[in-house]
């Protein structure tokens, strides 16, 4: 078997063990969780015989492992159950969650990764001068601010005091491409300035690593310009750990919106998961932290798969 074929496939096999591994952990999380779900829905003042007959019909007197499979199994179909709360579909209402964080992580990658790969390039070009001490310490500076108090931050200078954009990013299908991105214009800077920062100085490292090579002196010897030098010959060397980082931070902007959903109000899957904890709410938990490990798993596996395929000693073996 060719290399690559069996590297690939083995990252494959390990991303369907994790997937499993997480679907076991997120399901026995909520089992371990304090309180009675049929207790919580019903409220205090239920009867025993209330209790047991909604504790039958919800299934919660089978034994977990059979109850893990029926939703495992259930999952798999795209059957993600009902909601305790409000009865109604989850795969449904996720559907149009997930759709609105993949479209608030859509924009600000699209802002963020081209801007950190430009700025590690700069930083290398201008290296251990003002240029790259600049822009290493803005974003070590953005990266140590809490990312919620970097969103108060701009709602109260941005939206409160100059009244540039709405602090509630409220989107809806009536709504043009243009509204909505006034709509989240705000949630889209905080998520860049998290992210900017990983992604810079992992592009910076990773090519200051690649210019110690013998082919750059040689590039350099040949009187190419240090940008091109760089761009042309350097970068493209260092792709795999940079495009490691790029999906680490995209994996971060699907999954680790839930803070910044609920400073701006944004309907999205963090939102939703946040309001349904509070009501313990049960399925909807398991199927919200279901999909976000497996987004994170994914986007991690393409990572791998990217830099195996990058590797060209793999691609040409001897």
């Amino acid at each position: 078997m060719h290399p690559v074929v069996k590297l690939v496939s083995q990252r494959l096999a390990l991303g369907l063990i994790l997937l499993i591994a997480a679907s076991v952990l997120i399901f026995m999380g909520t089992l371990i969780l304090p309180g009675d779900v049929a207790q919580s829905i019903l409220g205090q003042s239920a009867t025993p015989e209330a209790l047991a007959n909604l504790r039958e019909e919800l299934g919660l007197n089978e034994p977990a492992i059979l109850r893990y499979f029926d939703w495992l199994f259930g999952a798999l179909k795209g059957d993600l159950g009902t909601a305790l709360t409000n009865g109604q579909d989850i795969a449904t209402s996720i559907g149009r969650r997930l759709g609105n964080t993949l479209f608030l992580a859509f924009w600000a990658a699209v802002i963020s990764v081209p801007l950190a790969i430009f700025l590690g390039l700069l930083a290398v070009r201008y290296r251990d001068r003002w240029p790259d001490k600049l822009i290493s310490a803005v974003t070590l500076a953005s990266i140590s601010i809490p990312e919620f108090l970097i969103g108060y931050l701009l709602i109260y200078f941005v939206a409160v005091q100059m009244g540039w954009f709405s602090s509630v990013a409220m989107i809806n299908d009536s709504m043009s491409l243009l509204e909505k991105l006034n709509a989240i214009a705000l949630p889209v800077a905080v998520l860049t300035l998290v992210v900017l920062a990983h992604m810079m100085r992992m592009t910076r490292a990773a090519i200051l690593n690649v210019m110690q090579s013998a082919y750059i002196e040689t590039a350099e010897l040949k009187g190419l310009s240090t940008f091109h030098v760089i761009a042309r010959h350097a970068f493209p060397n260092a792709i795999a750990p940079i495009v490691n980082v790029v999906m680490l931070n995209l994996a971060y902007l699907v999954v680790g919106v839930v803070v910044i959903e609920v400073v701006f109000v944004y309907p999205g899957m963090g939102q939703y998961l946040v309001d349904h904890v509070s009501k313990r709410d049960v399925p909807v938990v398991q199927a919200c932290g279901l999909i976000f490990a497996a987004v994170y798993i994914v986007l991690n596996m393409i990572a791998d798969i990217v830099a195996i395929l990058s590797n060209p000693r793999l691609r040409h073996p001897k």
